[in-house]
């Protein structure tokens, strides 16, 4: 059996303590050291997956691995990736890639000359629903596409689950077409190709400090295929997000990432079993692509540039910038 790699967890919020729990139960993956800025964050760590060494700083953290997943924020993500990446180490990062597209742009080149396998955390990468829809996309089984419709609505922002990662709130870094839409929109240029923004009308609330509150945007491909997007936040309602992939014959619905539907133009109907943990399936899935990048063999992680490519869009969209 091939060696485990071992892997180091800048960030330990939500996503990076989730992430830590799978790669602990990952055949592939020995997690031998995390780091946060918080100490409450450390503890939580250290009580929820016992027996990984908490280090000192995010240095001493990445220099006792040889890969190292970054689910700090944006801002400081760059400097990590680069410094890991100087160090011949693998790097995985969560999305978005950032929110400068200049410094984003500079990341990507340098992570390509320091030729290291890296990659970025858009959860469908691995799904079960994106490879069924490119494999019925490529079958002709859809006839010609008509389009995608992406809808993402909450009561509030961030999610109840989300409230220690308080910098999601704010204008500067978080938002949630930068932490939700943006999945979709990866998603969407797997399946149709490259989207350049047209048209968008993102709205804040006076607070300047203070993230959207409501987004609509449409982006088309080269060849003028629409991708549409709704995104709000308030209401008495459950949590909404839903990417609808519209063929001539037959159209695709996922609904909270891994819910696929199918219709020929009656009443969806779900046509993939629910996994019992749906998260957790998720996580291996991506694990297992993130075995394969790290081994430098072909894997189905979104690149740095697929990631550029989003966030170009995204930034595009919050700043009302349209070509």
């Amino acid at each position: 059996m091939a060696s485990k790699h071992r892997i180091a967890v800048i960030g330990l919020g939500i996503m990076g303590r989730r992430l830590l729990a799978n790669l602990r139960d990952h055949p592939a993956f020995d997690p031998v050291a995390i780091w946060d800025p918080s100490g409450t964050a450390c503890d939580r760590a250290r009580a929820e997956t016992p027996g990984v060494p908490v280090m000192a700083s995010a240095e001493e953290a990445m220099a006792a691995a040889d890969a190292v997943y970054l689910a700090c924020p944006p801002v400081p993500r760059k400097g990590y990736a680069l410094t890991a990446a100087a160090a011949g180490k693998g790097v995985f990062l969560e999305k978005p890639l950032g929110i400068d597209i200049g410094e984003s742009r500079d990341l990507v080149l340098r992570l390509a000359q320091a030729a290291v396998p890296a990659a970025v955390n858009f959860t469908q990468a691995a799904s079960r629903a994106l490879a069924e829809v490119q494999r019925a996309s490529a079958a002709g089984e859809m006839g010609a596409l008509q389009g995608i419709d992406i809808i993402v609505t909450y009561p509030a922002w961030p999610r109840a689950w989300q409230i220690d990662a308080d910098w999601l709130r704010f204008r500067a870094e978080g938002g949630f077409t930068r932490e939700v839409i943006s999945h979709f929109l990866f998603f969407s240029e797997r399946v149709i190709g490259p989207l350049t923004l047209v048209a968008a009308h993102p709205s804040y609330p006076a607070d300047p400090a203070l993230c959207e509150s409501h987004v609509m945007a449409r982006l088309e491909t080269k060849a003028g295929v629409p991708v549409t997007i709704l995104g709000s936040v308030g209401g008495a309602q459950p949590d909404r997000q839903e990417v609808t992939i519209k063929g001539a014959k037959r159209s695709y619905r996922i609904a909270e990432f891994y819910q696929l539907w199918s219709s020929e133009g009656e009443t969806f109907t779900e046509i993939l079993e629910r996994p019992t943990d749906p998260r957790q399936s998720s996580l291996q899935l991506q694990l297992d692509e993130l075995d394969k990048c790290l081994r430098r063999q072909p894997h189905l992680l979104a690149t740095p540039e697929e990631a550029l490519s989003v966030q170009e869009n995204i930034e595009g969209i919050l700043t009302n910038i349209s070509n």
